[in-house]
Parts: structure tokens; C-alpha cells; sequence
């Protein structure tokens, strides 16, 4: 038929932004793309609320890749802060030093950063 999708170009579009794993080359690549950044969101002593993770969510569709500073407690709830952030907003946690971390999510419409291959 004229005008339709077929099976195999539907899943293959659906599958665009699906959750990928990234490989050590391409956090590596990320990490690079990341250096120059200041952070754009910043969680502070009152945690990880629906407010950070909304504006983290924004930050991500308009940019890809997003600095974070994480200024709560100490290293354990550091990481954990990032760590669901990262899953509350279907992100990659690239890196974490100190008290900022790097996310990553593909956008939905049309990639903005390309990354190598594994």
C-alpha cells in the first residue's frame, strides 16, 4: 500500500531513542564534549525533587548533554543523587567527579550529537 509504515520501519523508528548502553569510547567521547560545560541544573540540601528532575528532563531535550552539580551530603548520597536522576529521566550518567556529574540522553526527534560506534 502507498502511504503506509511497514512493520520493520515502524520498530526500526521506535527503537531510535530507546535506552542504549554506552561503551567506554563513547563516555569517553562524551566526557570530551562535556569538559566546557557549566552545569545547568543544580541539586542542592533539599535533594532530588519533582522540580530538578522536570528541569532536568527540559535540559536534556534541548541539549543532550547536560552538567549537573550534586551539593548534598556526603559521597555515597552524591552518587545516589545522580544515579536516580539518571533513571528518573532515561538518562546516561557519563561521568561523576567531585560534585558534578554528566548526563546523556539521545533526543527523541533528531540526534543532535553523534557519537562513534562501540
Amino acid at each position: 500500500m502507498v502511504g503506509t509504515i511497514s512493520d520493520k520501519t515502524r520498530s526500526a523508528s521506535s527503537d531510535y531513542n530507546a535506552p542504549m548502553p554506552l561503551s567506554e569510547k563513547q563516555k569517553k567521547y562524551l566526557r570530551r564534549l562535556a569538559h566546557p560545560l557549566n552545569p545547568v541544573v543544580m541539586l542542592g540540601n533539599a535533594g532530588l525533587t519533582d522540580n530538578i528532575v522536570k528541569e532536568t528532563e527540559r535540559a536534556l531535550h534541548d541539549h543532550e548533554l547536560i552538567k549537573v552539580s550534586a551539593r548534598v551530603g556526603d559521597r555515597d548520597a552524591r552518587d545516589a543523587a545522580l544515579q536516580t536522576l539518571a533513571t528518573r529521566t532515561a538518562s546516561e550518567l557519563v561521568q561523576r567527579i567531585g560534585n558534578v556529574g554528566v548526563l546523556y540522553r539521545r533526543s527523541a526527534d533528531l540526534a543532535k550529537i553523534l557519537i562513534p560506534d562501540q
